[in-house]
């Protein structure tokens, strides 16, 4: 019996001098990591959204990098701490890596370009955009892909590697945009009258702004019409109104100086016959009587 108490005595000794002093440390560095961890996540993530030079998706990612990091460094230093060589896990880590690297490189590509799009903003949420075939309002900036919303209705998601791949207009980066309307007008009509019965309306309008100031030019002559082209700067958010309408106000003030807009014209002159019979069937005529003088000289 004394053998027996002596030999469980001495495994309890070894357990707790060896095995169980590294669960214990094992334990003690787990829980320490998750604490540190979960500070960190506070630090950054209270320093990343205050920030006035990030917006909320480059917050959220720098966030999501920095926890993935640090629970990985959480796994090396347990396993660590357990006596297993922290060489095969790291060349177990990049074989993983490289494999999800390999089957996912489109992904990985727009992943990229995501990161790349959040970092250097040529866009923001809210921002009127053209991508591609594709116009409309930025809803969401993600990591893979950006959706936007066009002015029909229709959700769009664009994978971020086509977006840096093809040409982008940002219509919202500047304060103030240029609406251009072209307005044909007849050759007769009075130029000077012209130029300043569309300047009223440019300059009356309650969208335009006085600088930089509107302005009216001849632009080209066409085949039938003079082509006036009328310019004012308004605030890019009012653009759409301020095209939409002027259109209206150009035409009715024009109308009102009894300037009419040109159109296409078609005249069609019937010169006068003393034969009843219709052209159409004049030629058939003809061309019968022809056929038959035919048919008898080759009888003869």
């Amino acid at each position: 019996m004394n053998d027996f108490w002596e030999t469980l005595k001495t495994f309890f000794d070894y357990f707790v001098n060896n095995t169980g002093l590294v669960i214990v440390r094992t334990l003690a560095f787990f829980v320490l990591g998750l604490v540190i961890i979960k500070i960190i996540q506070a630090i950054t993530r209270s320093a990343t959204l205050k920030s006035s030079k990030l917006d909320n998706s480059a917050a959220s990612f720098i966030i999501s990098i920095v926890t993935v990091v640090l629970y990985v460094a959480l796994v090396i230093v347990v396993v660590s701490s357990l006596g297993f060589s922290t060489a095969g896990i790291i060349a177990g880590f990049s074989a993983v890596a490289l494999a999800i690297a390999l089957a996912l490189k489109d992904s990985l590509g727009s992943l990229a370009n995501g990161v790349i799009i959040i970092f250097t903003k040529p866009f923001k949420k809210g921002d009127y955009v053209q991508i591609g075939d594709y116009d409309g309002l930025v809803q969401d900036i993600r990591l893979f892909n950006t959706k936007i919303l066009t002015y029909d209705n229709n959700e769009v998601i664009i994978p971020n590697s086509d977006i840096l791949s093809s040409e982008m207009i940002n219509y919202s980066t500047m304060p103030l945009r240029r609406v251009v309307i072209d307005v044909p007008i007849p050759y007769g009509a009075d130029i000077a009258e012209v130029k300043a019965t569309i300047m009223n309306s440019l300059t009356s309008y309650r969208y335009g702004v006085s600088q930089p100031a509107p302005a009216v030019v001849l632009k080209s002559y066409q085949n039938s019409a003079l082509l006036f082209s009328a310019r004012v700067w308004t605030q890019n958010e009012h653009y759409w109104d301020t095209l939409n309408d002027l259109y209206e106000i150009i035409l009715l003030d024009l109308q009102a100086k009894g300037i009419d807009i040109p159109f296409n014209r078609l005249d069609v002159s019937l010169l006068p016959s003393s034969d009843a019979t219709p052209p159409i069937q004049k030629a058939s005529i003809a061309a019968r009587g022809k056929g038959e003088e035919e048919k008898e000289g080759e009888q003869k």
